[in-house]
């Protein structure tokens, strides 16, 4: 008995090269509170950018931020969807990690992560919530090209001053256009993270957004 759960937890264990066991947070505790603290800052302040300084092992396919947002957010409670297509070392390191559920459609999902050269969901088959526990809604964890180069997005709302200016490439065609239609559902709809590589940017529902 003991050797099969040897063998069940060494084929469960996300592997770095050379076969060694991929960390998660360099200092789990400290580090999953400081990028807590980080995504409601981001949530708070739409479109405000914020390095992310925790260490951890990254899965081929994540972004440094990405891994970092997922290990502080996903758990047992929290079911995640991944794209097709995404390695099977991503989905082992979050399993392991994370303890977390993977589900085969957005819809069923508290949290959709999309790596770098991945289809996103369109933000309408994520779920929005229900008029009772509008909290109980969605976030899309999205990768893009850059958080400093791009388009200027013009954001206003709670959380911002008069107006955001946020440049972004590598969103989805057509993204402004759902985030009006998501903004208007309010409060049902979807929140947004953008990471790029260390980086992180919140796009709650409650921002508006110009193109």
């Amino acid at each position: 008995m003991e050797s099969q759960l040897s063998r069940d937890a060494a084929e469960a264990a996300p592997l770095a090269a050379g076969g060694a066991l991929l960390p998660g947070f360099d200092d789990p505790v400290a580090d999953a509170q400081a990028v807590f603290r980080a995504t409601l800052q981001a949530l708070s302040h739409p479109g405000r950018v914020i390095e992310l300084a925790a260490r951890s092992g990254v899965p081929r396919g994540l972004s440094p931020a990405m891994a970092a947002v997922l290990l502080t957010l996903a758990d047992g409670d929290a079911p995640l969807w991944l794209p097709s297509g995404v390695g099977a070392d991503v989905a082992r390191f979050l399993r392991f990690h994370c303890g977390c559920r993977i589900m085969g459609r957005p819809g069923m999902a508290v949290f959709a992560a999309v790596p770098a050269g991945f289809e996103p969901p369109a933000l309408a088959d994520c779920h929005p919530g229900d008029p009772a526990y509008p909290d109980r809604s969605a976030t899309l964890i999205l990768e893009v090209a850059s958080l400093t180069d791009g388009e200027p997005l013009r954001l206003a709302g709670p959380g911002i001053r008069d107006a955001q200016i946020l440049r972004v490439a590598g969103l989805p065609a057509g993204f402004p256009a759902q985030w009006q239609e998501n903004h208007r559902r309010f409060p049902l709809g979807v929140d947004v993270l953008l990471t790029s590589g260390r980086r992180l940017c919140g796009l709650p529902r409650t921002c508006r957004m110009e193109a």
